[in-house]
């Protein structure tokens, strides 16, 4: 493990952070395999597919921060340091379908690629991210309109 990798940061997920003391969930070669099958299952897929080739324009360097993230996020790394996702999608124009095909090939390779530890954190983490990202991305529902009230 090098110096940076070994260096522990906290996660923007404080609830879901392994700690120090955990025990490693995936390595580093794990990690970029999990990114470069999500791509992969992605850009295959018809929605997520044009999206993502709209948006990135050079899918290496997008790997290389990707793979940052997760090993912040799976190992604790201070490889990313990036912000918060969020603040780099927040322009993308999603609805409630892509997150549903973002976790389902998200989920696919976590499972292919991943140790079962490393799986579990990692959609538990997903899951979390999607979650935030659907309130901050996507339109409020319509108000449901309350029952009437009996008259007394």
């Amino acid at each position: 493990m090098t110096d940076t990798a070994s260096q522990r940061a906290p996660s923007p997920c404080t609830d879901l952070d392994p700690g120090a003391e955990a025990p490693q969930v995936a390595t580093e070669a794990q990690i970029a395999a999990l990114v470069r099958r999500f791509y992969a299952l992605a850009l295959d897929d018809d929605l997520l597919g044009p999206m993502f080739r709209a948006a990135i324009g050079d899918f290496e360097a997008h790997y290389t921060i990707v793979e940052d993230f997760w090993s912040h996020s799976l190992l604790g790394t201070t490889r990313y340091q990036r912000g918060t996702p969020y603040s780099h999608h927040a322009h993308m124009k999603v609805e409630e379908a892509h997150f549903d095909r973002w976790m389902a090939a998200f989920t696919a390779a976590a499972h292919e690629t991943l140790p079962p530890p490393g799986a579990t954190l990692a959609l538990k983490r997903a899951a979390h991210m999607t979650s935030s990202f659907k309130a901050g991305l996507l339109p409020l529902p319509a108000p449901r309109p309350r029952p009437a009230a009996p008259a007394g």
